[in-house]
């Protein structure tokens, strides 16, 4: 079992939930929601690790979404979300601005 913690901004928002809000592939929006029901189970499925404690959870539906997300022993905080391959470097760079702010302010 994983417990799943939203990364929250200074101001209290909610970023994954702001991305998943937004997502308008009906189909996609659901196979995300699925997938991090099933993460939050203990099934973390198509996954890997990237680097600076950051990790994505693939999805391979649509334009192929990825769920960045940090593991913090059995805590897992989604931090954002990207789309397809063309903004995944950029994607990968905020994850890790935002695990250091939450860890900054989280202890």
């Amino acid at each position: 079992m994983h417990q799943i913690v939203h990364y929250l901004d200074e101001s209290g928002n909610d970023l994954y939930q702001s991305w998943l809000d937004s997502l308008r592939d009906r189909v996609a929006k659901i196979a995300v929601i699925r997938r991090v029901a099933r993460v939050e189970a203990g099934l973390l499925g198509d996954h890997a690790y990237l680097r600076d404690g950051i990790s994505e959870l693939r999805i391979d539906v649509g334009a192929g979404y990825r769920v960045y997300f940090a593991q913090l022993g059995s805590m897992m905080v989604l931090l954002t979300s990207g789309g397809d391959k063309k903004s995944q470097s950029r994607d990968i760079e905020r994850a890790i601005r935002l695990l250091k702010d939450w860890e900054k302010r989280n202890g």
